[in-house]
Formats: structure tokens, sequence, C-alpha cells
């Protein structure tokens, strides 16, 4: 539906622009894609790191330490955008973390005493980049739809993002990624650009692919997407912002919906990164699934997840935000132990495989779909969930907090992964303490009450 008002304080709406903000998620998923979950994290910690275990170990930690970066400063550069008004200004000086982090990922060579520090350094600043990015463009949002149909911009927003991480993969996986064995990619073609399979170009070669797609697909939000205006001098930003914050963290128990959800997603949305962040790791190292049989399994999650965020548009608008996201949650938690549950000589925790059986890739392609579907409704669901909970005025303050309390745990799950990891020595143990994330992040949205 074309927006034909104005609200207070806040730009015109038009279908150009909510179409350029909807590519801020094209333009951002590779990221997600490409290097957290399906090529670059399996290639670290199976070819770049001395073993499987030791590399879930120290990507947890990579990620954990990024996330810690971004709970501290998130809440405060949210109040100051609030306080001054535009957003892009932060988009675009944190896109610069993104793109040089994602670039440094193709350095990280195989064999070299380099390759860990480079891939370790890129993934620190891409998701402190990528993520703060989000954050502000996420408070756009707000002013660019009326209330009712919030839900339908987020959900086809992130729709959109699942079908750039789906082409992003694509192009890696026919063109760029190669077996070393054979020399060719998944495709049975030669990797272009003379990229050598025995080293892994393909692979690294992700990470300039994720800085140069973003670059393309992101001009569009900073020409068409109307900012919010300017309301306060830059040079009071930091002062106004803060006395904002601290007058918000003050009444916040009071607010009784907006700080059960603020905690509830704190775990759930940590539950789902962690999934996101580990699910290709642990394919390789249990499952010994190879990196194009990952990249297959994220084509599958990523069609899903771009149909499942549609349809948890829909829903959104008609059951609510709370109703998607309880939903998803539960479905999330199910997946995750059926995952669990399989081996390579087992599946369902009891059923005894025979040597070769394709049961377990079979399994863990239907998880895929089961996670990219409920993992791409929760979080445009999530979204509108928050808009709901606090005023125009304090959205971009709201986001900031939202990446708070995603980041609060956000290095609990990656570290705990990895301390579980390193304690039980078995990646299967390892993950579990994602399933206990869902499940504290389900039962929290009991209190939650602006649906």
């Amino acid at each position: 539906m074309a927006i034909q008002h104005n609200i207070e304080q806040g730009p015109a709406r038009t279908r150009v622009g909510q179409f350029a903000w909807m590519l801020f998620d094209f333009a951002a998923q590779p990221f997600h894609t490409l290097i957290l979950t399906f090529i670059f994290a399996p290639y670290f910690a199976t070819k770049l790191s001395a073993n499987a275990v030791d590399g879930q170990a120290m990507w947890g930690y990579a990620i954990g330490i990024g996330g810690f970066v971004i709970a501290i400063m998130a809440p405060i550069l949210g109040a100051m955008s609030d306080a001054t008004g535009p957003r892009k200004p932060y988009i675009a000086f944190f896109s610069i973390f993104a793109i040089l982090g994602s670039c440094l990922m193709y350095f990280a060579a195989p064999g070299t005493e380099s390759g860990v520090f480079y891939a370790v350094i890129g993934v620190f600043l891409a998701i402190i980049g990528f993520e703060f990015a989000t954050v502000f463009n996420n408070a756009m949002m707000a002013n660019l739809a009326e209330d009712e149909n919030i839900g339908l911009l987020s959900g086809f927003g992130w729709a959109l993002g699942y079908v750039g991480g789906v082409l992003a993969l694509v192009v890696v996986l026919a063109l760029m990624s190669a077996s070393p064995e054979t020399g060719t990619t998944l495709f049975g073609l030669t990797p272009i650009l003379g990229l050598d399979p025995m080293t892994h170009e393909g692979d690294r070669a992700s990470g300039p692919l994720t800085a140069i797609w973003y670059v393309i697909f992101v001009i569009p939000m900073f020409v068409f997407t109307p900012d919010v205006p300017r309301i306060a001098p830059v040079k009071n930003a930091v002062r106004n912002g803060l006395l904002k914050l601290r007058t918000t963290l003050k009444t916040l128990p009071q607010r009784k919906s907006y700080f059960a959800y603020l905690l509830s997603s704190m775990f759930y949305r940590d539950g789902l990164n962690g999934l996101y962040a580990f699910g290709g790791i642990y394919a390789g190292g249990v499952l010994g699934l190879s990196i194009i049989q990952i990249g297959v399994f994220g084509i599958i999650a990523a069609a899903a997840g771009a149909l499942g965020a549609t349809a948890g548009a829909f829903a959104d608008k008609k059951m609510g935000p709370k109703f998607v996201v309880t939903l998803c949650c539960n479905i999330l938690i199910l997946t995750c132990l059926l995952v669990v549950s399989t081996t390579t000589k087992t599946a369902f925790f009891i059923l005894h495989l025979e040597d070769g059986s394709s049961t377990p890739l079979l399994i863990f392609y239907i998880a895929g779909a089961l996670i990219g579907a409920a993992g791409g409704a929760l979080q445009a669901a999530s979204r509108t969930l928050l808009i709901r909970q606090v005023p125009k005025t304090e959205v971009a303050e709201a986001f900031g907090l939202f990446a708070l309390t995603g980041r609060a745990t956000s290095f609990i799950a990656p570290l705990s992964v990895g301390v579980m990891t390193s304690l039980s020595q078995s990646q299967q143990v390892g993950i579990t303490p994602i399933i206990v994330l869902f499940a504290m992040g389900a039962l929290g949205l009991i209190f939650v009450t602006k649906k």
C-alpha cells in the first residue's frame, strides 16, 4: 500500500523509499549467509584451524568479543541518534568497518601464520560494522509505514534479505568455491578469476564478495530513503544522548511489557545467532559435510527464510508479532533437538544407521528449511514487536537497547558453546546451550502485553 501522509517529525513515505530501505537487508544478508554460517565459518573451523573442535571454540571467542563491544555501545549511539535525528551518518560510518573486515578475510590463507589473525580480526570488524549499521537502518523503519503495515514492511524486507543471501551463496557455489579434489565448483565449472581450489581462494573470496555486494546494494537506501530530519546540533549529541539513555534506563523496569520483551528477546535472538554461527561448523565436524554440501544447506535455509519471512509478515498483520515470535521459538527448539539427535551413525538418538547412509544429510536439509523459515519470520516479527513497545521518538534508542540485550548474552552463547565444546570434547554436547536460550526466550514472552 502506498503511504501518503507524513508523521510528526518523520520523513515523507513513498514506495521507492520503502523499497530502497528494504534493499539494506538484501545488501547485508550475505555477511550472515556467507561469512557467519555457510562458507567462511566452516572453512575457518575445518581448514584454517588445527581441528574442528578448536576452530569452533576460537570462532565463538571472536564473535563473542565483537558482541560485547556492540552490547556496550549500541544503546549509547542509539540515544545519540534519537537526540540529533538522522540515522544515515551512523550507517555510513559503520559500513566502513563492515567493508574492511569482510575484505580482510581473503588474506586468511591456510598454512600461514597470519591466516588465523586475518580471519579473527576480519570477523571482529565486520560483525561490529554490520550490526551497528543494522541498528540504525532498523530505526528508520518506524517512520516509513503506517503502524498497521510495519509488520508487512519488516517481513518483506527480511524476505528480500534472504533472497540476497541465496543469490550470493549461489554465486559462490557456482563460480568461486571449488573442491580441492576435483578443482571444480558445485556446477562443475572452473572457478572464476583463477581462484585456486587448493588454497581455498574461492571460500576466502566470499569476504570481498560480501563487501562488494554490500556497497552496490546499500546505495539506494542512501539515495532514495528519506531520513529523520535533524532536531539538535551534533555537538550536543553525546551529552543529550547519555541523558536520554539514563532516563530510559531508570524508568525501564516500570515499563513492564517493554522490559519483559527486551529480556525475552535477549535469550531467543542469541540462540538464533548461535544456531546460525555454529550450524555450518557443526555440519562439517559432526556430519562430515563438505563446504559445498553445507552451501546447498544454506541455499535451502535461505530460500525457506524468504518464504518464512513473507508468511510471517501476513501472520504478523493478522495475529500480531507476539504470536509469530512465540510460534517460531517453539519450532526452533524442536529443530535443534532434531539436529543434535543426528550423527553419521544415528538419527533421533536411537535409530542406528548404516555406513554411508544419506539419512543424516536429508535430516540436516529438512532442519535447514525449518531453521530458515522460522528464523526469518522470527527476526522480522521481532522488529515489529519492538516498535510496538515504544513511541517513535525513542525508536533508535530502543533498537540500541535491543542490540544491547541481544548482545548482552550474544557473547554468552558463543562463549558457552566454546567452553562446553572444549570441556566435553563433543560438538553435539557443545551446541546444547542454544536450546536452553530458545526455551528461556519463549517463556519470557508470556509477560509481553503489547502485542
